[in-house]
């Protein structure tokens, strides 16, 4: 199910991610199993392209690998509020030093010394295809009792959410 407008689609599926501060990059290795990184979004929302933005070193395992097989999953988690995000689609690299400048944030300067501008440092794009969620709006007693109540029955619990997918 999605929403009425590729604009509310990306409107949603940032609401539920702006405050998660890392997501899961999961990509195929080169022996064909999946490897994850912890990556700080530098997103202040998303954009038309429907992109995600990280800083990755480049020359590193992750830039060899994205350059090989730009296919990618990023996973969010927020656990106090119950929300849950998977967000399938193709890595690409910008080389673009407004772009850099206009998401660089002070934590970076850990990774990147020289700031924005470090010959090191590479901008990824992750540009979302498709997007699925998880939002459970319920108190966790009523999801205790719904799920007590299945166990008890044999029955299915009855939804604890909001599950909606998104095609950007």
């Amino acid at each position: 199910m999605t929403t009425d407008s590729p604009q509310n689609d990306r409107t949603a599926l940032f609401e539920r991610i702006k405050d998660i501060r890392f997501g899961m990059l999961a990509h195929r290795g080169d022996n064909g199993m999946l490897h994850a990184h912890p990556l700080t979004t530098l997103n202040k929302d998303i954009d038309e392209q429907a992109q995600l933005y990280f800083f990755i070193p480049r020359g590193s395992e992750l830039h060899q690998r994205l350059s090989a097989d730009s296919q990618v999953n990023v996973g969010y988690a927020n656990p106090e509020e119950d929300c849950y995000v998977s967000i399938s689609g193709s890595a690409a690299f910008i080389e673009d030093a407004r772009r850099k400048e206009e998401l660089w944030n002070p934590m970076a300067k850990a990774w990147f010394p020289d700031g924005p501008g470090d010959p090191n440092l590479v901008l990824l794009a992750v540009n979302i295809q498709h997007a699925e969620y998880w939002d459970v709006q319920e108190s966790k007693l009523t999801q205790m009792f719904k799920l007590a109540t299945a166990a008890m029955t044999g029955e299915r619990p009855k939804a604890l959410g909001e599950h909606r997918e998104v095609n950007l």
